[in-house]
């Protein structure tokens, strides 16, 4: 069942982004990464900027998180995380078809780490097109607030 969560469901969401974050390690670079990966501090960040969760349960239990933030004409794909034990068993696939389906926006852009093919692979599986290293940075630059260390070992991807 997929459900928006808020403020008041930090912690689980917290979470499931910590736990799944974890398959990073050793892929991006080491000044990249953190543990946890996300504070509360940077999360509630994240929602005073807009950014919507949404959140994939199972038997009550959350297990799958994937946020939006709306800028203008544009939708970011934000914070997608299924908790380890779950991946590769629809969790995700659910909640990005779940996300088109609200999506008001003619236009959606993810970011992920360079590194995490997996990613890249899963997003072009739903359609989304891998942008050149130079659109990129632009994208990067224009709609997320990263540092450049992160800028540089990242990708968009457009839908």
């Amino acid at each position: 069942m997929i459900t928006e969560y808020t403020k008041n469901d930090i912690s689980k969401i917290l979470y499931v982004i910590n736990d799944a974050a974890l398959i990073y390690k050793g892929i991006i670079p080491d000044n990249c990464w953190h543990n946890p990966y996300m504070s509360k501090q940077k999360l509630m960040i994240e929602f005073t900027k807009g950014v919507r969760m949404f959140g994939y349960a199972k038997n009550n239990k959350l297990v799958g998180v994937m946020g939006i933030q709306e800028l203008n004409n544009i939708t970011l794909i934000r914070h997608a995380y299924t908790l380890t034990h779950y991946q590769g068993t629809g969790v995700g696939g659910s909640l990005l078809k779940y996300l088109f389906e609200i999506n008001q926006s003619t236009c959606l852009l993810v970011g992920t780490w360079r590194k995490a093919t997996w990613a890249i692979q899963f997003y072009e599986k739903f359609g989304f097109i891998l942008q050149t290293k130079k659109k990129t940075v632009q994208l990067l630059k224009k709609y997320w607030s990263i540092p450049l260390k992160q800028i540089n070992n990242s990708v968009v991807l457009q839908k």
